[in-house]
């Protein structure tokens, strides 16, 4: 990605959960929802650039066996914006159908909808009724994070997300993007690095290979840590438990929300260690958790929480997303979260 000359802004859009409860009116309505949260946010701050932070869809709450048409809903607010956008896994994105046990009571299996083939993003949360249970538009086998992956980048040319190195499975979403001088295509303002932080179809971590992978990879792009990284993955690590404040948000701490307990990864195995080593690393950005939306400092860099964007999942907190905005000369980085109703709060320089 290339900066325009002035400041290079991101939205992030953290657990969208598009595709629950499909069979029944609550789950369309929620995805509508989502969509009108991603199209304010999108409208109010125009930015070069989106993330997609994981959880993207509920696949374990959903009857179809090609989970990227609800991939594509939920890409579309950006795409028909004509943004370019790069996206990681979250620990729902993959996971396995979890039949609901009502289903085995009296009242049996409800009818199903299940989206067509050809479906795609509409303005409308109108359900469309395609089968009856035991039909083959319906099923419950679930879409792997190769194939969600593949048919992103393969379907849509605005993406700039990556499968990663195969010796790193069963994480896929492993990149690592630059962003570009406005003076020199080949001179790097920022590296953004993406990782796959599990979840779904394995454990909940980011392994010791991605550990070094990282390692491996910004000493080869980025030997002397002169230019600035950002790093990007969904379930948070353990150090954000050490931070994490406590009732309420306060200084050092910046944020609107901390309603609920850090969910953390379920083992470090030396990330954290390789980040806060490398001075150019600047902060780390997470979703997961959809009642925090702070940012705090952990030794010389700062650990971020997105804001929780889509209807979809649990919580009832009001919707938005955390926006980042690079600037190039000097290099700054500063961070805002823009709500749904268009207000924004929560400004942090995270670097200057």
């Amino acid at each position: 990605m290339r900066a325009a000359g002035g400041p290079f802004k991101i939205s992030l859009f953290a657990d969208l959960h598009f595709g629950e409860n499909a069979w029944t009116d609550w789950g369309p309505l929620q995805d509508f929802n989502s969509v009108k949260v991603m199209s304010t946010v999108l409208d109010h701050e125009t930015p070069d650039f989106v993330i997609y932070l994981g959880d993207v869809i509920t696949a374990n709450n959903m009857a179809v066996a090609n989970a990227s048409l609800y991939w594509d809903q939920a890409i579309s607010p950006t795409r028909v914006r004509g943004i370019p956008w790069a996206s990681i896994f979250g620990n729902h994105d993959d996971a396995p159908f979890e039949w609901p046990l009502d289903w085995f009571s009296d009242s049996g299996i409800p009818q199903l909808f299940c989206p067509a083939v050809n479906s795609s993003y509409s303005d409308s949360p109108k359900r469309v009724k395609i089968s009856m249970p035991g039909e083959e538009e319906c099923d419950f086998r679930g879409t792997h994070r190769t194939e969600l992956m593949k048919k992103e980048i393969d379907y849509n040319v605005l993406s700039h997300s990556k499968n990663g190195p195969k010796d790193l499975w069963p994480s896929i979403s492993n990149y690592v993007l630059q962003v570009s001088s406005s003076h020199d295509r080949q001179m790097a303002v920022a590296y953004m690095y993406f990782l796959d932080s599990g979840g779904g179809s394995y454990p909940e971590v980011i392994s010791s290979a991605q550990a070094e992978w990282f390692r491996h990879k910004a000493e080869e792009i980025n030997p002397d840590s002169r230019v600035p990284e950002i790093v990007f993955w969904h379930i948070p690590s353990k150090a954000y438990k050490k931070v994490a404040p406590r009732f309420g948000v306060h200084k050092p701490c910046v944020g609107s929300i901390n309603k609920e307990s850090v969910a953390a990864q379920e083992a470090e195995m030396g990330i954290m260690k390789i980040l806060v080593k490398r001075t150019s690393v600047k902060a780390v950005f997470v979703g997961h958790n959809h009642g925090l939306d702070w940012c705090c400092p952990y030794q010389n860099l700062w650990l971020c929480f997105a804001r929780h964007t889509g209807y979809g999942g649990y919580g009832n907190w009001p919707r938005g997303a955390r926006i980042l905005e690079i600037m190039e000369q000097p290099f700054s980085l500063k961070s805002w979260i823009r709500m749904e109703d268009g207000s924004v709060h929560s400004e942090v320089i995270l670097s200057s």
